[in-house]
């Protein structure tokens, strides 16, 4: 029976929220930063390709099964971007990442700015695991011009939710209360699929 998994992630935003949804569960989750593991190259051409590259790089160094998600936004006007390079998207962190995509967006209307968070989550038993749990969740919305709110991280302060996800509301992810974002955002779908399939994985 497993009964630890390492995390693979050195994201402290998403390691709060893993905290925070696998709180319930009777599985030790451990950052790869406590085990002193480094991140792996992210040379994958696709989400699912990247989370399955981190995955197994965590189980070979440590041992133990691994959990690796690879996520990002995809704006429909910039073709996808940054998609993949969502979080290397400046080279400069949080910040200017957000200032950047404002900048690639300037005189796009907003019917034009349609746009989703897409998560990948990976769980691998052992570094030649052949079967791979793979889970995959997306949430809906659009940039606006200006941030809003000050909870969550990334692009979460300028992606306005769909409002028909939010009974009619007008708020970004980063105006929702940590609950309401694991109800509907696209990390806690994948988790919530990851939850129900995980126990075959687990004998």
């Amino acid at each position: 029976m497993i009964d630890k998994i390492v995390l693979a992630s050195s994201n402290k935003g998403k390691l709060k929220e893993f905290g925070e949804i696998f709180a319930a569960m009777d599985i030790t989750l451990i950052s790869q930063g406590e085990l002193n593991v480094c991140d792996a190259d992210e040379t994958g051409l696709t989400f699912v390709e990247n989370a399955i590259l981190k995955a197994r790089h965590a189980c070979e160094v440590t041992g133990l099964p691994a959990l690796a998600d690879d996520s990002g936004l995809e704006v429909d006007a910039l073709l996808g971007a940054p998609g993949i390079y969502s979080s290397r998207y400046s080279g400069e962190g949080d910040d200017a990442n957000n200032q950047k995509l404002f900048k690639e967006l300037e005189g796009v209307p907003s019917d034009k700015r349609s746009a989703r968070f897409r998560c990948a989550l990976v769980f691998m038993r052992h570094a030649k695991d052949p079967t791979p749990l793979i889970c995959q969740g997306t949430l809906e919305g659009s940039i606006i011009e200006t941030l809003r709110g000050k909870d969550g991280f990334g692009y979460d302060p300028l992606f306005l939710v769909a409002p028909k996800l939010i009974h009619g509301k007008s708020l970004t992810s980063a105006e929702l209360t940590p609950t309401e974002k694991h109800g509907i955002s696209h990390r806690g779908k994948a988790v919530a699929e990851f939850i129900t399939k995980i126990e075959a994985y687990l004998r």
